[in-house]
Formats: C-alpha cells, sequence, structure tokens
C-alpha cells in the first residue's frame, strides 16, 4: 500500500516500505510518522526527504550572481558588467559589418574576443557581476578566457596576409585541407 492508499504493484506493505515509500502509521528517516491516508503533496515530500543522496538538495545561485548595484538603482545600473560585455562585443560586430577601414573583419573580431577576456577579469575581481555570472567563479572564468583567447588568436591568423604565425597550426590545415 502506498502513501497514497492504493495497492501497489510491489505488493502491498512490504513492497513499498522496499521501494523506501512511505506506509501509512510508519516513520520516516528525517520526518515525522505518517498517520492515516497521507495526500499525493505529503507523499512527494515524504519522498524527497528519503534521497539516497543528500548532499545537492536544491540548485545554489552562481557566486557572484547577485545585483553588481544597489536595488533602487535602475535595471541598467544594476547589470552593468553584463551590459559592457555586450556592447563590447556588439561594437565589434558592428565593425565587423560595416567594414569601415581595411582590415576591419579582423579587428571587430578581436574586439568580440576582447569582451570575452574583459567578462573574465571582472568575474575574477568584481565581487558581484549580476547576470555576468551563470556557473560558478572558477567555471565561468576559464569559459570566457578560454574563448576569448581563442577568438582574439583566430583573429590574428586569419588569411589574406594574417598578423600572427603559428607553424604548427599551418601544418594542421594544411593537413586537414589536402
Amino acid at each position: 500500500m502506498t502513501a497514497e492508499g492504493g495497492a501497489s504493484a510491489g505488493g502491498g506493505v512490504e513492497g513499498a516500505a522496499a521501494r523506501g515509500e512511505a506506509v501509512a502509521g510508519e516513520a520516516v528517516p528525517g520526518g515525522e510518522a505518517v498517520v492515516g491516508e497521507a495526500t499525493a503533496g505529503e507523499a512527494a515530500a515524504v519522498k524527497a526527504r528519503k534521497r539516497r543522496f543528500g548532499l545537492t538538495t536544491d540548485t545554489a545561485p552562481p557566486e557572484g550572481g547577485g545585483r553588481a548595484a544597489p536595488g533602487d538603482a535602475s535595471a541598467p545600473a544594476r547589470q552593468w558588467p553584463l551590459l559592457t560585455v555586450l556592447v563590447l562585443a556588439g561594437l565589434g560586430l558592428l565593425v565587423v559589418g560595416v567594414e569601415p577601414f581595411p582590415h576591419s573583419y579582423r579587428v571587430g573580431t578581436m574586439l568580440v574576443g576582447a569582451a570575452l577576456l574583459v567578462g573574465a577579469v571582472m568575474r575574477r575581481v568584481v565581487p558581484s557581476v549580476g547576470m555576468l555570472a551563470v556557473r560558478s567563479r572558477f567555471t565561468d572564468m576559464i569559459t570566457y578566457g578560454v574563448m576569448g583567447t581563442l577568438i582574439v588568436l583566430l583573429a590574428l591568423m586569419v588569411q589574406p596576409g594574417p598578423w600572427m604565425r603559428i607553424p604548427f597550426l599551418e601544418d594542421v590545415l594544411h593537413l586537414t585541407v589536402t
């Protein structure tokens, strides 16, 4: 018999106890005895208390995920770290799209990579970065830093007329193309 009082396929009270379900009149660890017929909500609460691994009980917000400015400030002021990264990346995309000078594709792409590197630095230095915090501080720093570095390096190596040459990567490119 399950917590709702119906018969279960596992064989009554013994089957319910073997599956870890609460039975009327039975005490559960960390909770009080279930008296009488339990509702579906109570059964779910009892089952939630009987999880096998009790290490993680809820999803924690990311470190530094609070507001970057006081609550009475306007929304843009509260999210200035994220807006800084987005404005830099948007400026880079604008430079690539408008193409106002030679090699603007390279400079614009480097601005996008620099925006991610600025995000990594802010994630390390600023204690509260608002919505720029997605995961843990360490994971965000590594993700933003690696992606930003790769984008800047690729922008420097793009053909024609690369500004930087890395022989190892040139050999890999020639092996994959030919």
